[in-house]
């Protein structure tokens, strides 16, 4: 088991309910000060810990005296020093705000870490099973349950053979990354990770070592003002040993560490995220072919300004770099761009956003102060969503009948039909719900498409028709900031293909619902709506037999319009003109 504490109990240490000592973090030793606190009264039950708290592990002949000369690649840092810790025992006896549960993809209890489940209790295991899984390399969070921590953040290791040691090295590499952003993102301090490689996955420990402590050292070097402790936590006396030995190596606590480490330190220390580079597979970006614009003789000794070019030359450059412009994906384009300096723009885009003064929120009708999205974030955006709803089973909303597909229009666009009252009747997770909207959209606004909305006897519930009395809604009903960022997940190919949305059964409560869409999400989708008031005025625009229409619509039309003009064949819901 981990070192005992032996003053816990004066210096506020609890027991857990499983008989294990809840440890705050200010017991744990900080790796700056590890040698000034090796005269602390801890009682230590292992050798490894006799002489020193962390003796130096970079004791060696003067033969590396040479390395003075050359740049040391993580120099000494003391702000960062200050954040990392080493505490021989399981991560979940410690008092911080996250603890980091390596698991496999289905994120069952049997593959976590050995005793997480058992100390968190039965709660954990029922929410892990509502997380849809989790990919390798990636990492969930949830709550904490009976432990000390806040939130539990389960990543999935890799399985580790030789032929793809690289593509292993990358994938844990990312573990740490997506355990320390998920921290900062949840607004978290401190975290204790534990060893994310496990034997059943058959990683080497000193190479997996060398991964978990750069990545670290990398991202706090440009995150260190969001992250106030990290805490390496060992279980066995082989990867303390290990610790002890390579935290010298990428987190120095002086000049002599630092000039020792430059000749220890492997040849491939990853780049600037802690990812094993491959020169093979650098992206390599040239610039454009210039055009070659006849010069005059009179210019032939000064560079001609773009303004002095004839009026057809410059039509002919621009219109040649706006081709070339609409085949340069915008995905591709940002990864020349640092992904931490961007998800760190982004946050503080949303900050700034949620500081400033939100009118939309005052008068109900959700957070509409977030910052708009480039073309990028939103193609990364709507990459992410469509890849997490395709590995999901959503057939539970499928048999809903909220969203499903219809036929053609009038003019052969495909069409997509809403059931307002199937969506208000129901008990809807919102989320899963956007992730079923994303898969079944993807297909149609690849090109011209049409929406039909039935309005029909969702009238009745208050919710749909009073998005301005954003108060009275239930928490499961969506305001119009959970509009704004299902259209940014759609992205702007939705925006742009769709031809119109036929709204049936239109109230006032309705229409100054996308009054207010269009002043204050999105002006461009929400004017193409069409107000139908009749069954018969839509089928003008979408046929009848195009569109399986609910029960309940009918007998709404009716009730609506008196049945003038009308006949409703009760065994086909067919319309037909009164004779």
């Amino acid at each position: 088991m981990y070192r005992t504490v032996a003053t816990a109990t004066t210096r506020g240490g609890v027991p857990m309910d499983s008989g294990e000592t809840v440890v705050s973090l200010d017991q744990v030793p900080r790796w700056k000060d590890a040698e000034q606190r090796s005269s602390l009264e801890f009682e230590i039950e292992d050798q490894s810990f006799s002489n020193s708290y962390f003796p130096d592990p970079l004791t060696s002949p003067g033969k590396d005296s040479g390395s003075n000369a050359m740049v040391s690649r993580f120099p000494v840092d003391h702000e960062v020093n200050s954040k990392i810790y080493l505490w021989r025992g399981n991560p979940w006896n410690l008092e911080v705000d996250a603890v980091v549960n390596s698991t496999n993809e289905n994120l069952d209890e049997a593959h976590s870490s050995p005793g997480l489940h058992a100390a968190a209790g039965p709660g954990l295991a029922e929410e892990c099973a509502t997380l849809g899984g989790c990919r390798t390399g990636m990492a969930k969070v949830t709550s904490a349950y009976d432990l000390p921590a806040r939130r539990i953040i389960h990543t999935v290791g890799p399985k580790y053979a030789v032929k793809y040691h690289t593509a292993a090295e990358n994938a844990l590499s990312h573990c740490y990354r997506s355990c320390l952003e998920l921290l900062i993102e949840n607004g978290l301090k401190s975290i204790a990770m534990g060893c994310i490689y496990t034997e059943a996955k058959n990683y080497p420990r000193e190479p997996a070592a060398h991964v978990a402590i750069r990545t670290v050292r990398r991202l706090l070097e440009k995150q260190k003002d969001k992250v106030a402790a990290v805490v390496f936590c060992t279980t066995t006396a082989t990867d303390t040993e290990i610790y002890k030995r390579l935290l010298p190596l990428y987190f120095p606590r002086d000049k002599h560490e630092e000039e020792m480490a430059i000749s220890k330190l492997p040849a491939d220390v990853g780049d600037e995220n802690g990812e094993t580079i491959i020169d093979e597979r650098k992206i390599r970006i040239k610039p454009l072919p210039k055009k070659t614009v006849p010069k005059s003789p009179q210019s032939s000794q000064a560079p001609q300004a773009p303004d002095a070019l004839p009026v057809s030359d410059v039509g002919l450059v621009r219109r040649n770099s706006s081709h070339l412009d609409s085949y340069l994906d915008p995905a591709f384009m940002s990864l020349i761009k640092d992904p931490d300096q961007r998800r760190k723009e982004q946050w503080e885009k949303t900050a700034q956003a949620q500081r400033g003064w939100n009118c939309a929120r005052m008068l109900g009708f959700g957070d509409l102060g977030a910052p708009p999205l480039s073309v990028a974030e939103e193609y990364s955006l709507h990459s992410r969503y469509l890849a997490k709803a395709n590995s999901l089973n959503l057939s539970e909303i499928a048999e809903m009948k909220i969203v499903y597909r219809g036929g053609v229009d009038s003019e052969g666009r495909p069409v997509m039909v809403v059931v307002g009252a199937h969506f208000l009747l129901r008990c809807l997770d919102l989320e899963r719900f956007v992730l079923y909207v994303i898969k079944e959209f993807e297909p149609v606004i690849q090109k011209p498409y049409t929406i039909v909305y039935f309005h029909s006897a969702a009238s009745l519930h208050p919710s749909i028709d009073g998005y301005w009395a954003y108060e009275q809604q239930e928490e499961s009903q969506p305001d119009l900031g959970w509009m704004r960022r299902l259209q940014q997940i759609l992205g702007r190919k939705h925006q742009r293909n769709l031809h119109a949305i036929y709204v049936l059964h239109p109230t006032f409560g309705l229409k100054a619902a996308i009054f207010a869409l269009q002043l204050l999400v999105d002006n461009v989708v929400w004017k193409k709506v069409v107000y139908v008031d009749r069954l018969l005025q839509l089928f003008r625009y979408v046929p009848r037999e195009q569109l399986t229409i609910p029960d309940f619509v009918f007998q709404h039309d009716l009730e609506v319009n008196g049945g003038k003009g009308l006949i409703v064949d009760p065994r086909t819901k067919y319309v037909y003109h009164r004779p």
